[in-house]
């Protein structure tokens, strides 16, 4: 069984429309958010990613289903897994809990791109950090 990551976050003002519902892009925010964090459970960051082995990780595509609403004030977790791994990309799963209940699931197709934006290999060292993570070990 693999691990997944965590990352919490609380529903602010500014993320909600008229009517103190989360508007829908800024769930995007807060996956992003959690895969960033995600990326530092394992002692990386997209800077050093960049530093270190000339790469960017960008989103390719991105599957979400909202399923309930999350509101002003709410407190929400984040869990974060990487579902499947090829040789320049991988999808992770995310899923949004409000009270331990599923209220958005998301798979986001991420891929590993050099500054002049053409896929590279995904390094060895990340995907060794990744494999706890990874449902297909």
């Amino acid at each position: 069984m693999h691990k997944n990551f965590s990352h919490n976050v609380k529903v602010y003002y500014e993320d909600t429309d008229a009517g103190g519902v989360v508007y829908y892009a800024n769930y995007l925010k807060y996956l992003e958010r959690a895969r960033t964090e995600a990326l530092s459970t394992i002692g990386l960051s997209n800077t050093k990613i960049k530093n270190d082995f000339g790469a960017l990780i960008i989103v390719k595509s991105c599957n979400i289903e909202y399923k309930k609403s999350a509101y002003l004030e709410d407190d929400l977790q984040i869990k974060s897994f990487v579902d499947s791994t090829s040789k320049t990309s991988f999808l992770m799963n995310q899923s949004i809990f409000k009270d331990e209940e599923l209220i958005v699931e998301a798979k986001i197709h991420l891929v590993f791109i050099n500054e002049k934006f053409k896929p590279v290999k995904i390094p060895e060292k990340i995907l060794l950090d990744f494999k706890p993570y990874t449902s297909s070990q």
